[in-house]
């Protein structure tokens, strides 16, 4: 499986530790801002996973990718980072859905 499962793996660890910060010590807007982005990064480490055990790397790398842009972005913004960062979230939004419709073509059979 290699690198992709490692990041997705490490995507996972990342995911978690963002929602426990939200949870436990972010204000106000940010509190969204990192349940989201750990919502959608945790949900595209599992599946990257899941893509690697159907022998589908390229939507899981996209599912890695994806996920790190748009959790990122919003994590950076929760932090206190420039908002003009949200402007680059849907990039990492459209590379999920790109991993999706690529993991759908996959497994047509």
């Amino acid at each position: 499986m290699g690198w992709t499962a490692i990041l997705a793996a490490l995507s996972g660890a990342i995911a978690v530790a963002a929602g426990a910060f939200g949870a436990h010590g972010a204000e106000g807007e940010a509190i969204e801002l990192f349940k989201t982005g750990a919502h959608y990064q945790m949900v595209h480490a599992v599946l990257a996973l899941l893509a690697l055990r159907y022998e589908a790397p390229g939507p899981a790398l996209l599912f890695v990718t994806g996920a790190a842009i748009f959790a990122g972005t919003l994590y950076a913004i929760g932090f206190g980072g420039p908002t003009w960062l949200g402007a680059i979230t849907p990039l990492g939004g459209a590379g999920l859905i790109a991993g999706w419709l690529w993991l759908a073509w996959s497994l047509r059979g």
